[in-house]
């Protein structure tokens, strides 16, 4: 099997107490920053008030780091539960996409208490998560701890035991292309109020293809549900969600067409 092109790499870390700081805590931290000031200057740009954004990023974040948590616990890895104090150590532990449910649940309930509408704030979401999603996906990927299987791809990472597929690289440079994307279609008013289910459209389809590349043989393996991860599930959800915003933002503007006249004859 022919060496893979991206060489094994471990970045130090700094011990402060009882916790360690990792370069995937550093650029967790700045990509959700980075996903909260993007979205608040999405929101800018759309004529929207930027501040709905901020006060909704505090709530927002801590549903995340907590769902996200208990997905990482109940679906990937409950044998981690023969210790129950474990459902506490919220940093010990992570789901990407359990936080993204808990994310959108926290601003399915704080949109409706403010009386909000949330699908206003979509676009600026949109531009806000891609990007800051991406830059979380390199701090994945500096820690290697999305192990595919083995492969001679061009793009593989030489693990210890060969070379692997790292799908922490993959989905930055996934997520980062879309973000990328998104702020074209946004800085040319193109598919506008469409942006958020493109971006579940995109990505959900590509975190499901890209999660059979996922490593069964190593030691931590993710846990399968009938065959799949907890991820390609929620990824079958977000496309669900594309379906329905598309679907629905169509209906809208027919309705519009209709009680304006445009387009009667």
């Amino acid at each position: 099997m022919p060496l893979a092109i991206i060489p094994w790499f471990e970045l130090p870390s700094a011990s402060l107490g009882p916790f360690t700081l990792q370069s995937f805590g550093v650029l967790s931290a700045l990509g959700i920053l980075a996903a909260v000031q993007l979205s608040a200057r999405g929101a800018k740009q759309l004529g929207k008030d930027p501040q709905v954004i901020l006060d909704f990023a505090v709530v927002g974040v801590l549903a995340g780091v907590v769902v996200g948590h208990l997905a990482h616990l109940f679906f990937y890895h409950p044998e981690e539960l023969q210790d129950p104090l474990r459902i506490f150590k919220f940093w010990e532990g992570l789901s990407s996409m359990g936080g993204l449910a808990g994310g959108m649940i926290a601003a399915a309930v704080y949109f409706r208490r403010k009386r909000v509408r949330f699908t206003a704030y979509a676009d600026a979401f949109a531009l806000g998560v891609a990007p800051g999603w991406g830059i979380a996906r390199v701090g994945c990927f500096t820690v290697h701890d999305h192990p595919g299987r083995l492969t001679d791809f061009f793009l593989a990472v030489r693990f210890p035991d060969g070379p692997r597929h790292d799908l922490g690289l993959y989905e930055a440079i996934l997520l980062l292309a879309l973000g990328a994307v998104l702020w074209a279609l946004h800085r040319r008013d193109v598919l506008r109020g469409r942006l958020l289910p493109l971006l579940a459209l995109v990505y959900g389809i590509g975190r499901f293809l890209l999660d059979f590349l996922r490593a069964t043989d190593v030691s931590y393996a993710d846990a399968r549900h009938l065959g799949l991860t907890f991820a390609q599930y929620f990824a079958v959800a977000l496309v669900a969600y594309a379906a329905w915003g598309f679907t629905r933002r169509t209906s809208d503007e027919e309705r519009v067409r209709v009680s304006t006249g445009v387009g009667r004859r």
